[in-house]
């Protein structure tokens, strides 16, 4: 699976450990930076790594900024892209199971690396479990995304 990745400078270590797991389990990786520790917005970031979720370059993407919060508001801006802004593994599971989520966000700041990889983990090889009620409301999120995205 081809997987994007951002940060601003407040996720760069963890940023750089999510691209090391994610190779290791023989994913590939873009990386649409930042590539340093200099203080920089992350929108600029955020919404390069959604565009590629967006338009199909990538299947998947991984965001991380001091909170996740600015960077998953960034992406959810983007068509068709499903955000979801995870701590915590009951989330990264369901999050896949039932809203077919994207990308996934996180904080350095909240995050270690262990927990990180287990969110990737869970985010990666959890598949979207469709049926009826779920999809519904999937679409349903679509609808909503066309009507304010003129």
């Amino acid at each position: 699976m081809k997987i994007a990745v951002a940060c601003d400078h407040g996720g760069l270590n963890l940023k750089n450990a999510v691209i090391a797991f994610v190779e290791k389990l023989g994913h590939e990786v873009t990386d649409f930076g930042t590539y340093t520790n200099a203080s920089c917005d992350y929108p600029d970031f955020a919404v390069a790594a959604a565009e590629a979720v967006a338009n199909g370059e990538c299947e998947r993407g991984i965001l991380v900024c001091s909170s996740g919060i600015g960077v998953s508001i960034v992406a959810n801006k983007g068509p068709g892209v499903r955000c979801a802004h995870c701590h915590d593994t009951y989330c990264a599971k369901y999050t896949r199971l039932h809203n077919d989520a994207n990308m996934i966000a996180f904080g350095e700041k909240v995050v270690g690396v262990g927990l990180m990889e287990e969110l990737v983990t869970l985010f990666l090889t959890t598949e979207f479990e469709g049926g009826e009620r779920h999809e519904r409301r999937v679409n349903k999120i679509a609808e909503i995304e066309k009507k304010y995205s003129k």
